[in-house]
């Protein structure tokens, strides 16, 4: 069989990530679509959204433009009356004969899949994101499994590596890359919500309810010893000139009690009645509620928060939950109201079975720091500053501070 008659040919590395980025490229920014050789290096040479980070040169890809054209799986076309300016359409997604009802989410993943590698089916409903809207981690699986299934099948499921929490899948159009056995473990942060979004937060609340007098026995005086975080929430407190602050994830209320301390007027929100209890009797003189970060609303004498503060609250959220509460955040603050995070990042996933001496079944997440900066750019929030520090081992967890101060515009 000529190659030309099957569907499903095989690509060496640089063609996955030429025909990859054309297909990526083709979704997101149509209106220079098709791509010229120079703007094809750089879409393949991209240091974000790609695995390995690469740096092909103009000679490696005429060469292989050449032969994908030779394939029949890009088109050249001339553009402009006249114009010498040739530019290049993949014909990956004609030779795959994909199903109408199929093709768009189908080539979403398979896209992603050329781009970044074997990937889990939480990590791929994430980043696929800007080309698909998969509602949720299972309609991945069930698009997977499709593909699967396929009389040429385009994907396959890995065998689980040691260290790594979910299996992942692979596209089949040609060699996959190869893995040291020391390479970083996949992390699925969709994996907390496998039960629904409603069962992790049955599961948080029931965790922190059960810690609360623990939690505010340990850490009443933690800030002591983070002069890095009295610093920025000194600037939260000043930039606030007296307007209404929410602290949302307060826990028993040592961040909002700081802020009002400090002069702002601080109103502190928690998921837990337990914790809210434990901040009104540490801090009878601050105002506190029971209230989730992800539905905050205005302040009922004011038409927005001066500032909100989010220390270490957004911990126990998904991938995909951190865009749509970074924005509801933005939403309720005043224009020129400035949003502050403190956040862990890395690549993990903890789980503790025991916190502050109670029984608890809660996992904390590690979030990518590009993701979130990602996430504070999507909702329209601006001069924006970033810090990290590294863990002080005597009064917290041993993991990496991200810390984002931004502005929503006027």
């Amino acid at each position: 069989m000529a190659e030309t008659d099957d569907p499903r040919p095989q690509l060496t590395p640089v063609e996955q990530r030429v025909l990859g980025a054309l297909l990526e490229k083709e979704r997101t920014v149509p209106a220079s679509y098709p791509m010229t050789q120079n703007g094809l290096r750089s879409a393949c040479n991209q240091t974000s959204s790609r695995d390995p980070v690469t740096d092909y040169d103009d000679q490696t890809l005429h060469e292989v433009l050449g032969g994908l054209r030779d394939r029949e799986l890009v088109r050249t076309v001339w553009t402009g009356a006249g114009s010498r300016a040739v530019k290049f359409h993949q014909r990956l997604a004609e030779r795959l004969q994909l199903d109408d009802a199929i093709a768009e989410p189908a080539l979403a993943i398979l896209t992603v899949l050329l781009l970044r590698g074997p990937q889990a089916p939480g990590e791929l409903r994430t980043r696929t994101e800007r080309l698909h809207t998969f509602p949720d981690r299972t309609a991945v699986e069930a698009m997977l499994q499709q593909l699967a299934a396929l009389t040429e099948p385009l994907v396959l499921e890995l065998e689980r590596r040691p260290g790594q929490q979910d299996r992942r899948w692979a596209h089949v159009l040609g060699e996959l890359p190869a893995e040291s056995s020391g390479a970083v473990p996949v992390v699925d942060r969709e994996s907390l919500l496998a039960d629904g979004a409603e069962a992790r937060d049955a599961m948080v609340v029931a965790g922190y309810d059960a810690c609360a007098e623990g939690y505010a026995e340990q850490l009443r005086d933690e800030l002591a010893g983070k002069p890095f975080d009295r610093w920025l929430l000194d600037l939260v407190a000043a930039a606030a000139t007296g307007g209404p602050v929410a602290d949302v994830g307060c826990g028993p209320g040592q961040v909002t009690a700081y802020l009002a301390a400090a002069g702002a007027v601080a109103t502190g929100f928690d998921l837990s009645p337990g914790m809210i209890e434990r901040a009104r009797a540490e801090h009878p003189d601050v105002e506190f509620e029971v209230g989730d970060l992800t539905r905050l609303l205005r302040p009922r004498a004011a038409a927005g928060w001066t500032a909100i503060t989010a220390w270490y609250s957004l911990v126990h959220l998904a991938d995909s939950e951190l865009p749509g509460a970074v924005a509801g955040l933005a939403r309720v603050l005043i224009p020129g109201g400035v949003l502050a995070l403190a956040l862990h990042i890395g690549d993990g996933i903890h789980h503790a079975d025991e916190l502050f001496g109670a029984t608890v079944d809660l996992d904390f997440v590690l979030h990518d720091r590009q993701h979130v900066l990602t996430a504070i750019e999507a909702a329209g929030l601006v001069d924006v500053e970033w810090y990290l520090r590294g863990p002080n081992a005597a009064v917290e967890v041993a993991t990496e501070r991200l810390y984002v101060l931004a502005r929503r515009s006027e």
